[in-house]
């Protein structure tokens, strides 16, 4: 005869209802999350008078993909503006990370293995940023930028974004350097290695989770921006893909298939670049937040 089975133990019966309500919840959070890029995705593939039905129709009888066409074609007129706008977000994006992950790499280091006098009150005065709204300092950036004449250019973009990013990527990294123990780049230099071919060798490789997740969030920040981007660049050949969306408002009627279309692709990179390198963001969230 077979002997019965094992009973779970307690605390597994009891952390089993958890479980459950936990599943449910994180449900509940995906539904939330992904039905309003649902509903731009099928909204985009109707027609103009489908898009304006009441009651609405959940999915079209006659979808179809016009829209992507007149948008991703350099034929039409649209087209090259929507490319036009691609193209800059993509630019500005793309100098803001780079540019990010140049300028936080080293001073997160420098935080982290330097010791010099006002190390903390620098550290903290710069983390200081985030404590107030990006707005507030609308104007006085826009004030400093047409000093610096550079209203109306990219640049001014890059930099502000910059200024934005560079507090959360240095204190993540900071954190992340933190948990690197200090020995192994003493053993890199006791085998010859100058300090900065043991940050680069050793250091570098280690703390490439973290230096990931920073380009992540830098450059979903540049990309997602509207207010900035509205202000400093009014020239319509610069503008970013998140105020080019303008393009499909008039005064009396609005494309709303057209804008659907243009906020999907506008997701589609961000979304895919989450997916793909989430495990990094989470692990230099994980990592680089508890000090060793």
């Amino acid at each position: 005869m077979s002997a019965p089975p094992a009973e779970a133990p307690a605390g597994r019966r009891r952390r089993e209802p958890w479980v459950t309500v936990g599943t449910l919840l994180l449900l509940v959070l995906t539904m939330f999350t992904v039905m309003p890029l649902a509903w731009m995705l099928v909204t985009s593939i109707k027609t103009q008078f489908a898009a304006t039905q009441y009651p609405p129709e959940w999915f079209p009888a006659h979808p179809t993909l016009e829209e992507y066409w007149r948008l991703l074609s350099p034929a039409s007129v649209i087209g090259q503006e929507f490319l036009g706008y691609l193209a800059n977000s993509v630019w500005v994006s793309f100098a803001t990370t780079a540019l990010g992950v140049i300028v936080a790499v080293p001073a997160a280091y420098a935080f982290s293995r330097f010791r010099f006098p006002g190390r903390n009150l620098l550290f903290y005065s710069v983390l200081l940023r985030n404590m107030f709204p990006a707005v507030v300092f609308l104007m006085p950036l826009f004030i400093m930028m047409r000093w610096m004449g550079l209203v109306n250019t990219h640049a001014s973009l890059i930099l502000t974004y910059l200024t934005f990013g560079l507090p959360l990527s240095i204190w993540l990294l900071k954190g992340f350097y933190d948990n690197i123990p200090v020995q192994l780049e003493q053993a890199a230099r006791i085998d010859g290695a100058t300090r900065f071919q043991a940050f680069l060798l050793i250091v570098m490789p280690l703390s490439s989770p973290g230096i990931i997740a920073t380009a992540i969030y830098s450059f979903i920040m540049a990309w997602n921006e509207y207010v900035y981007a509205l202000t400093f660049v009014n020239e319509k050949s610069r503008l970013t893909l998140s105020v080019g969306l303008h393009r499909f408002f008039s005064e009396f009627a609005t494309n709303w298939p057209g804008l659907m279309a243009a906020s999907f692709i506008m997701s589609v990179p961000v979304v895919i670049l989450f997916l793909f390198l989430q495990k990094y963001f989470v692990k230099a969230l994980t990592e680089g937040a508890v000090k060793s």
